[in-house]
């Protein structure tokens, strides 16, 4: 049984050319779906190795490969030992049931 894997996703949506701003909306939905927002373009996901391929493949569909970046930082399986929080803490409830 293949264990889900914690990913740290992180994005960069232009929003000065036509559409960026739909782009952006959409990515942040997409990845709403997958795990939790910890800073504006930052989300804490956990995501079952099944379930990867089609959450890279939906933001490659939403970005516009001239102008945005999303960056996908596969952490393990390990969450608390690849995190670490200086100031503010506030942790993301990633282990309790998702409700989208």
């Amino acid at each position: 049984m293949e264990v889900a894997v914690y990913v740290l996703v992180t994005y960069d949506v232009s929003t000065k050319s036509p559409g960026g701003e739909g782009r952006l909306r959409k990515v942040a939905r997409t990845c709403e779906r997958y795990g939790q927002r910890v800073q504006n373009s930052v989300f804490e996901c956990i995501v079952e190795p099944a379930d990867y391929h089609e959450f890279l493949e939906r933001l490659k569909a939403l970005v516009d490969d001239t102008e945005d970046t999303v960056r996908l930082y596969n952490l393990g399986k390990r969450r608390s030992q690849a995190v670490e929080i200086v100031g503010r803490r506030e942790e993301a409830r990633l282990d309790d049931t998702l409700i989208v």
